[in-house]
């Protein structure tokens, strides 16, 4: 059992690492001064409140979100 257990940890170890490096990359990688730029241009009243209250990145992942919507139009407005 002990031989099996020095066997397969290095196995379970790198697999772990390459799991935690793929979930770490997205979060590495920053909003560039062209996408910061086109949000502040475009953004609306409630993706500005987002961005100051929560940061750069809640609120370009909103702005997105309403531009890929049909319309330019967010799903929240009709409430």
């Amino acid at each position: 059992m002990v031989g099996l257990l020095v066997l397969l940890f290095p196995l379970l170890l790198m697999a772990f690492m390459l799991i935690m490096e793929r979930i770490e990359k997205p979060l590495t990688r920053g909003a560039t001064e062209r996408q910061v730029e086109e949000f502040l241009d475009h953004a609306n009243p409630d993706e500005l409140d987002t961005f100051v209250r929560e940061g750069t990145d809640s609120a370009l992942s909103r702005f997105r979100a309403r531009l890929r919507l049909p319309g330019g139009q967010r799903r929240d407005r009709n409430r």
